[in-house]
């Protein structure tokens, strides 16, 4: 294998750093590197790695390009909404660099399919957005031996680091035994994120690929960089190999890779007593034309939301402050609550019941599902 003469003008810029020359951009052109998500980390990540010359890209995604990830997903435009992700991927990845292999794997990742798809690459790039997949790509990558560039971002924050026991360093659970029960994690969708933090993140994740592959530089192994764009400034926490770790320790306890249940699912719309928690946009609507009803709506979502799209007539009280208002509500009354899906005004409505609210109802599939079935001018976000 040889740089051609075009190959060797495109590369020109990194060739003539020392810590690259052309036996570094040879060991890029041989290396397989597996990017699970096409989306806010990973379309940073994938177009400088084909930039750089990576020769083998494998895009793992299984959805579809949506209106709302243009604001951070970079690898998809206008024209490809509706188009699988790895598709646009694809197509845009061949046209910053004809030379890159582009793999594509429109599925999933799942304890069943894991290991077939990341055992031929070198790296993993972990861009997913969900607790679950996060834990899956880290066991997989232990289990094989691969290193997991690890990448995470939240709002104004991010966070990446290097997971690579097999070179001495600490895993994913060694930071983070265990998932948080389903329902603790805020939605991904809801949380909300600025899309230059993710373009930050996944630029990073990209620089450490690159560093692995050119064994130079410092890698994150071992460490935790902490990225906090509102005030401009980056920390890192030393992160240590734990022996008690689940599936890296010294008397590992996962020898396989597992699917786990959503972290950002809600959790049962069913009390013990089999009362059902949760009402449709169409009793909600039924209940609002009315004029007996005694039915009050609150909207837990956060202001900001609220200013996109807001259902007449209900009252603005955030699941953020829920401890705060649920002392201003009668418990005697009848409340529908509702968010942008559903998930947090469950949680709402839990609390609420637990709390001695006896006639409490989360809308089932918020305000999105109101703007699908009820309200067609209504924005979705």
């Amino acid at each position: 294998m040889d740089l051609s003469k075009d190959e060797i003008a495109r590369y020109s810029r990194q060739v003539i750093l020392p810590q690259v020359g052309r036996a570094g951009q040879l060991r890029l052109k041989a290396a397989k590197v597996l990017c699970v998500g096409a989306g806010g980390l990973g379309s940073p990540a994938a177009m400088y790695l084909a930039a750089a010359g990576v020769g083998r890209i494998g895009i793992a995604d299984a959805d579809r390009v949506d209106l709302s990830n243009l604001q951070r997903q970079l690898l998809h435009g206008t024209p490809e909404l509706g188009q699988l992700k790895t598709e646009s991927a694809c197509a845009r990845l061949r046209a910053i660099n004809p030379h890159v292999e582009v793999v594509l794997h429109p599925v999933r990742l799942t304890a069943a399919n894991a290991a077939e798809i990341i055992e031929p690459y070198d790296i993993v790039l972990d861009g997913t957005d969900n607790l679950p997949t996060r834990f899956l790509v880290n066991d997989a990558c232990v289990l094989l031996g691969k290193p997991n560039i690890y990448g995470a971002v939240f709002q104004f924050e991010g966070q990446a680091s290097v997971f690579a026991p097999k070179l001495g360093g600490p895993c994913y659970r060694c930071l983070f035994p265990e998932p948080p029960q389903p329902g603790a994690a805020p939605n991904c969708a809801e949380a909300g994120v600025l899309g230059v933090v993710a373009g930050l993140v996944g630029c990073i994740q990209a620089n450490e690929v690159l560093k692995l592959v050119l064994r130079t530089g410092r890698s994150l192994m071992g460490r935790l960089l902490l990225i906090d764009a509102l005030e401009g400034q980056f920390r890192e926490l030393r992160v240590r190999r734990d022996p008690a770790c689940p599936v890296c320790g010294e008397r590992p306890s996962i020898k396989t890779v597992q699917d786990l249940p959503s972290a950002c699912a809600a959790t049962s719309s069913v009390f013990p007593d089999g009362d059902e928690l949760e009402v449709s946009v169409q009793q909600l609507a039924q209940a609002l034309r009315d004029p007996n009803s005694a039915v009050v709506v609150l909207d837990v979502r956060e202001p900001a939301e609220a200013e996109i799209a807001h259902i007449r007539g209900a009252r603005l009280m955030p699941l953020s402050r829920i401890a705060a208002w649920a002392g201003s509500l009668a418990p005697e009354k009848t409340y529908f609550l509702h968010c942008k899906s559903g998930r947090r005004s469950l949680e709402a409505a839990e609390f609420l019941r637990q709390r001695g609210f006896r006639h409490v109802k989360s809308v089932r599939g918020g305000i999105l599902a109101w703007a699908e079935e009820i309200d067609h001018s209504m924005p979705k976000y």
